[in-house]
């Protein structure tokens, strides 16, 4: 695997590099010795924090995580990033039955085969617990994201009064809000 590792804010010292290589590279097993890992570190006041991607043909693995503490960040994002490729390889296989070299050359025939890891099922599965209906009405995103804020909620689905099509406004983890509209393709 190869490693890109940057910092934001933060001098990436030679510990901790070998901390990232270390952690990460147990997850070289089931990749390629090609297969890109970008890193980045950042530290923003008190927090420590570890962004994770690996491109993978058509998807791409991420996971970010932030302590008070970078080395308790980076097993954070070690320990998730395992638990999505547990995932991911039983999606494969159930839909696949096994390996396929479709799926590019991100990952080592031995990702396919079964391993002592693998006794930690993770249900995979999408259970919708709750189904809520209510009416929607016309109004402009201002107005959504108002609502949004007296109902307490991190997101709202309305109707675009510009627009007559079904929108999301969301709250940014900067605090300021974003809207999706559809695209249809």
């Amino acid at each position: 695997m190869n490693f890109i590792i940057s910092g934001k804010n933060i001098d990436v010292t030679p510990g901790l590099k070998e901390t990232v290589e270390k952690k990460l590279g147990k997850l070289e097993r089931y990749f390629t010795p090609e297969t890109e890992v970008i890193v980045t570190l950042s530290v923003e006041k008190e927090r420590q924090k570890i962004e994770v991607t690996i491109p993978v043909k058509g998807n791409i693995i991420r996971s970010e995580q932030i302590s008070d503490d970078m080395y308790v960040s980076i097993d954070l994002v070690e320990e998730v990033i395992e638990r999505q490729l547990r995932k991911y390889k039983n999606k494969l296989v159930a839909r696949h039955k096994g390996y396929n070299t479709s799926h590019g050359n991100s990952f080592r025939k031995e990702f396919f085969e079964p391993h002592e890891d693998d006794s930690i099922q993770e249900d995979g599965d999408v259970h919708i617990v709750r189904t809520k209906r209510f009416g929607v009405k016309p109004m402009f995103p201002e107005d959504a994201c108002l609502q949004m804020e007296l109902l307490d909620h991190s997101f709202f689905v309305f109707s675009n009064a510009e627009t007559n099509e079904v929108n999301v406004v969301y709250k940014r983890k900067d605090g300021s809000f974003g809207l999706i509209e559809p695209e249809f393709i």
